[in-house]
Parts: structure tokens; C-alpha cells; sequence
């Protein structure tokens, strides 16, 4: 994982977190400890999902570069539609309030793409990579 995917990780993860803690807080408050459990559920969810999708999207950015964007949309999609089953799946449980997991999702995946695409726009990325000697690769040496 290159420097700047690392920054978008963090920059992506910790306000998720926060979103999270608050989710699980509220939750706590409004449907007891069924509810703080479908919260951290919840937000321990949509962070290892976007996690791991964004890792994802690195290494084949890395190997593949002419992928990305076939890659990126599949990633993506996957992604919500894993969503949407564990959201259907996590719905009717006894053992965790689904509402509050719903919600706590919906919240969390919200302020993780706003915070990626947020962070996205801050990291300097360089659109060229310098060779290594200094000089370009085609340039004839001096005699």
C-alpha cells in the first residue's frame, strides 16, 4: 500500500470511528445493550468492509493500473451488496437491535465516504513518477 492510500485509510477510518462511538452511545441510550452492540457491529462492519476495499483498490492499482476503474466499480458494488444482505440478514436478530444497525451502518458508510473522498482531495499525488537516475527515460546520454 503506497503513503497516500495509507493517509486515505486514516483519513477515512478514524471519523468513522468516532461516527461509530457515537452510534453505539446513542444506541446505547435508546434501545439499551442490544442497541451499543448493533452500533459496534455496525461500525465494525462498514470499517472492515471499506477497509478492505480500499486495500484492495490499492494493490490492483499497484499491479494493474489499466484495471482500476473495472476494478474500483466491482469493489464497490460488491461492497453494497454484501451491505445489503447483512443488513437483511441482521434485521429481525434478537440478540442486537437491527434498527440501531441499520442506522449506525447507514450513518457510518456515509461519513466514510465523505471522509475518503474528503482526504482524497488533501493527499499531493504525484501523476508522474520521477525515473530513477534524474533524467528521462528516452533522452539520449552526452558525449
Amino acid at each position: 500500500m503506497q503513503s497516500n492510500d495509507a493517509r486515505i485509510l486514516r483519513g477515512a477510518a478514524i471519523p468513522t470511528a468516532c461516527a461509530g462511538l457515537v452510534g453505539v452511545l446513542v444506541g446505547a441510550a435508546v434501545a439499551g445493550a442490544e442497541g451499543a452492540l448493533g452500533a459496534a457491529l455496525g461500525t465494525v462492519v462498514v470499517i472492515a468492509f471499506f477497509g478492505l476495499g480500499l486495500y484492495a483498490i490499492s494493490r490492483i492499482g499497484e499491479a494493474w493500473p489499466q484495471l482500476l476503474l473495472g476494478a474500483g466499480f466491482l469493489v464497490y458494488t460488491t461492497q453494497v451488496g454484501v451491505m445489503l444482505v447483512l443488513l437483511l440478514l441482521f434485521r429481525d436478530a434478537t440478540w442486537m437491535d437491527g434498527r440501531v444497525f441499520g442506522l449506525t451502518v447507514l450513518a457510518c458508510l456515509l461519513v466514510w465516504l465523505a471522509a475518503q473522498a474528503w482526504t482524497h482531495t488533501r493527499v499531493k499525488q504525484l501523476y508522474v513518477e520521477p525515473s530513477d537516475s534524474g533524467r528521462s527515460a528516452d533522452a539520449e546520454p552526452r558525449a
